[in-house]
C-alpha cells in the first residue's frame, strides 16, 4: 500500500452496488488504493471507510451483525473519514420501520420513517413510492463536500424510507418529496447521504471528490 496516497476501504456485506462505488471512487481520487473487502482488519488500517447498502434494512442489519461491522464502522466514525451512502445511513439511525420495526446500528439518534401510500405534491398530483429518480438538495449547512457543488443540485434517488429532518440536529441536506426528509447528514468525521453519488453525474463525483480529499 506504500505506493500509494490513502487507502480507501468500501465495506461489503453483500448489500450495496459496491462496484459502481468503487469505480466512482478510483475515477476521482487521484491514484487511490480502492479496496471493497468485509474483512474489519483492511477496514481499520484504511485511510478512509465508504459504508453503502441497497434492499431491505433487516437483512443489511443481520449481515452487518454476522460480520460484526458495526463495531468496527462505529471505530471508523471516531478515527477517519466516513461516508454511509443510501441504507448505509440508514444503518446508523436508532431504528427502522420497515418490516414492522428493526433495530438498526444506534450510533446517530433518529427514527427512519416510510414514505406511505397517499404522497401528493404541492399541485395535488400523487407521487409514487419508492423515490426513484432525480431531485433536489438544499445544502442546511456549509461542510467540505459541499463544495463545488451548487446549491440546491440535484442527485439521484431510490427509496421508500427515509429519515426525518425535523429536530434533526445531524441534517446537512434536505429534499422534499410531498415531506421533507434528510438528504445528507453530518457529525464530525461522519458524512451520509441518501442518494447515490455515483449515479448522481457531475455533482455526485464531485462529492466524492470532496470525500477523497477530506480529512474529517
Amino acid at each position: 500500500m506504500s505506493n500509494f496516497r490513502d487507502h480507501i476501504a468500501v465495506i461489503d456485506y453483500g448489500m450495496g452496488n459496491l462496484h459502481s462505488v468503487s469505480k466512482a471512487l478510483e475515477h476521482v481520487s487521484s491514484g487511490a488504493l480502492v479496496t471493497v473487502t468485509s474483512d474489519p482488519t483492511v477496514v481499520e488500517e484504511a485511510d478512509r471507510v465508504v459504508f453503502p447498502g441497497v434492499g431491505a434494512i433487516r437483512d443489511c442489519m443481520q449481515e452487518i451483525q454476522r460480520l460484526n461491522l458495526g463495531e468496527v464502522v462505529k471505530k471508523a466514525m471516531c478515527s477517519k473519514p466516513v461516508l454511509a451512502i443510501c441504507v448505509g445511513m440508514q444503518a446508523l439511525m436508532s431504528s427502522s420501520e420497515e418490516n414492522g420495526g428493526v433495530d438498526c446500528l444506534k450510533l446517530l439518534s433518529g427514527r427512519v420513517k416510510h414514505f406511505g401510500g397517499n404522497l401528493v405534491d404541492n399541485q395535488g398530483n400523487k407521487l409514487k413510492v419508492p423515490h426513484m429518480g432525480w431531485n433536489n438538495v438544499n445544502q442546511s449547512m456549509d461542510h467540505p463536500l459541499w463544495q463545488g457543488i451548487e446549491q440546491d443540485s440535484r442527485f439521484y434517488f431510490v427509496h421508500s424510507y427515509y429519515v426525518e429532518a425535523t429536530g434533526n440536529p445531524y441534517v446537512s441536506g434536505i429534499c422534499d418529496y410531498a415531506v421533507e426528509f434528510a438528504a445528507a447528514l453530518a457529525q464530525d468525521n461522519l458524512f451520509a447521504v441518501q442518494f447515490h453519488p455515483e449515479k448522481s453525474a457531475d455533482a455526485g463525483l464531485q462529492l466524492l471528490r470532496n470525500f477523497c480529499q477530506w480529512n474529517g
